[in-house]
């Protein structure tokens, strides 16, 4: 695998020696591999139903983000409050009850809140992976309705160097976005960079017009170092989103216009209607969000005499903060500062009689911190560890999976004490 097929004809008169050069090839596989499974397999023989999403087919529709892409994909639908805020559903439940993992990892944001999105760059992402029904076992007890695992481009084969430059415009909101990448193989030695930006302006409806204050910016960037040997694989993954969303709030005047606060000159506030020109543009307004999601990840791969070893460590750091005063535009209503670090281990025994078994451990450690003015959901430290035994027997054509899982969730929250209960 992996390498072009080589011909030749010998003729066998004497003892002579024939030496044979391969050349890589990149092969397409007839069937698609699937990485949201313990062990990799392909579709036919999993016993969990899982659906495969490639990256062609989210850009063949129009979407706005990812999840809005992923929307058009039976059994899955969004809650979306604008242009570039959408969350999944799967069969009815969302929020924590999805799980959302992005190259190991469970994604970690802000998954409780409606205004909310998945901090993902959507041109980052090769292929996603849907594990319907619940994926307690292999994910966590989160995966009540279902799993969405999205995977990353692999490095090219070795000694290429590949630049790709993506673009898409959309004429309703006036979208732009952009995406550059770097990606090479040199001797085992794997990189792949990538800088992308996405900015839109306000969208319009045949109902409303162009609604005011619905625009967003988009940048982002991320870094994956790899090296592949013998003995397995280390993968090194740097990743930064960066949003600002404009947050529609549609008070409109007695002529149907959308207004919005501006400074009197005064020290105090006073409305507009908005203008032909403030519908236009790709100005960031009040009330605005802004999304910062730093991810550092490492993916490691070990190969033993008997078995091997999968272990995943992640950092994730998810700043949310809005902006709605307009006379004190740095003011920060809201300040959700999460940290949050993930660890997966598994240890896959070797295929013993059509017998396969794996077992570990994985969890996160969470602490969430309030900066703002205002406060939705307290301060709090979070402690999850969970446990599995997964094993699979094939006989022919059928394939029997089932295993064991066992959790342990511990939440502490703090108290708040606001300043007029402090000096009480």
């Amino acid at each position: 695998m992996g390498y072009a097929t080589d011909v030749e004809n010998i003729k066998l008169q004497n003892n002579i020696e024939q030496n044979f050069y391969l050349n890589s090839s990149v092969l397409e596989g007839g069937n698609v591999i699937v990485t949201s499974f313990l062990r990799a397999t392909s579709t036919r023989r999993t016993p969990t139903p899982v659906t495969i999403i490639k990256k062609e087919e989210l850009f063949r529709g129009v979407s706005s983000n990812l999840i809005d892409a992923l929307s058009k994909v039976p059994g899955v639908s969004q809650i979306s409050t604008g242009p570039a805020i959408s969350k999944p559903v799967i069969r009815g439940l969302g929020y924590n009850r999805v799980v959302v993992m992005h190259d190991g990892i469970r994604q970690e944001g802000q998954q409780w809140g409606d205004e909310h999105g998945i901090e993902i760059d959507e041109y980052s992402i090769d292929r996603i992976e849907l594990v319907k029904g619940p994926g307690s076992l292999m994910y966590g007890t989160d995966g009540i309705a279902g799993v969405l695992n999205f995977i990353s481009p692999k490095a090219p084969p070795v000694g290429q160097i590949k630049t790709q430059l993506t673009s898409n415009y959309q004429s309703n909101n006036n979208l732009i976005g952009y995406s550059l990448s770097n990606a090479g193989n040199k001797k085992g030695i794997q990189w792949l960079g990538r800088f992308s930006n996405k900015f839109a302006g306000n969208y319009q409806n045949k109902y409303d017009g162009k609604v005011y204050n619905s625009g967003f910016q988009e940048y982002n960037g991320s870094l994956f170092l790899g090296i592949t040997k013998k003995w397995g694989y280390s993968h090194l993954n740097l990743s930064s989103f960066n949003s600002s969303l404009n947050m529609v709030e549609g008070d409109r005047d007695g002529l149907g216009q959308f207004v919005f606060a501006t400074p009197d000159g005064s020290g105090s506030t006073k409305e507009v209607s908005a203008s032909s020109t403030d519908l236009s543009g790709y100005k960031i307004g009040f009330p605005h969000q802004e999304v910062y999601h730093l991810r550092v990840l490492s993916n490691n791969y070990f190969i033993l005499r008997k078995g091997t070893i999968n272990l995943d460590l992640g950092f994730q750091n998810n700043k949310r903060k809005e902006f709605g005063d307009v006379l004190n535009p740095n003011d920060m209503a809201l300040f959700f500062d999460l940290n949050t670090f993930n660890y997966n281990l598994r240890y896959n025994l070797e295929e013993l009689k059509g017998w396969e078994t794996s077992f570990g451990a994985s969890g996160m450690q969470q602490n969430n911190y309030n900066k703002g003015l205002e406060f939705l959901i307290p301060e709090y430290n979070l402690f999850d560890i969970g446990g599995f035994v997964f094993i699979q027997k094939t006989f022919n054509k059928i394939t029997l999976a089932g295993g064991l899982r066992f959790d342990n969730r511990n939440i502490s929250t703090c108290l708040l004490y606001t300043s007029d209960a402090a000096d009480e």
